[in-house]
């Protein structure tokens, strides 16, 4: 849960860190602009700031903001019925983005900081770091978190239809929805 303040704050930033970039969002989009605490109340460790464009039955796009050492939790997109779960492409704008996959990689030689009290719930570390005009295409189902860099992160992400009310979290104490009070 965060405070009402917490929330504009965030929002305010994002869109600060997206102009910095080069993105600009109309009225109505900074309005739309989404803040995920993930239902954990520590929002600069582990969150995310997002603003959606376009979310159809095949195709999303969306611009994702992390604050420096922010990270989004691991998590996976699972299948649903006939559709393989959501296939993402992320495309770094600005900052530097630290993405992890399964694979070889220990969390001892990482470049990010797991968060403090949640790193029994990150179990992937297979690293690989995004720069200004590198991209990654994570496949569907598969583990992944990612962490914004010492300036954070602007980045796009290309996927197919995206629904995040289905995604699976390691960490148990995970809600998709931010509550506000």
């Amino acid at each position: 849960m965060i405070t009402q303040q917490e929330y504009r704050s965030a929002q305010e930033e994002t869109i600060r860190q997206l102009s910095a970039s080069g993105i600009t969002l109309t009225p109505e989009e900074t309005e739309r602009i989404e803040v995920a605490d993930f239902g954990l109340s520590r929002l600069a460790m582990e969150g995310l700031q997002l603003i959606t464009y376009i979310n159809t039955e095949r195709v999303c796009a969306k611009d994702l903001v992390l604050t420096p050492g922010q990270t989004c939790p691991e998590h996976r997109h699972p299948p649903i019925g006939d559709d393989p779960g959501k296939e993402e492409t992320f495309r770094c704008r600005s900052g530097m983005l630290y993405v992890y996959l399964p694979g070889n990689g220990g969390k001892d030689i990482i470049s990010a900081r797991l968060p403090p009290f949640s790193e029994p719930c990150y179990t992937v570390f297979q690293e690989y770091i995004l720069h200004p005009g590198e991209q990654l295409t994570i496949y569907p189902n598969t583990l992944h978190w990612f962490q914004g860099g010492p300036q954070g992160a602007v980045v796009s992400e290309f996927s197919t239809r995206s629904r995040d009310e289905y995604d699976i979290f390691t960490d148990p104490r995970i809600g998709r929805k931010t509550l506000i009070h």
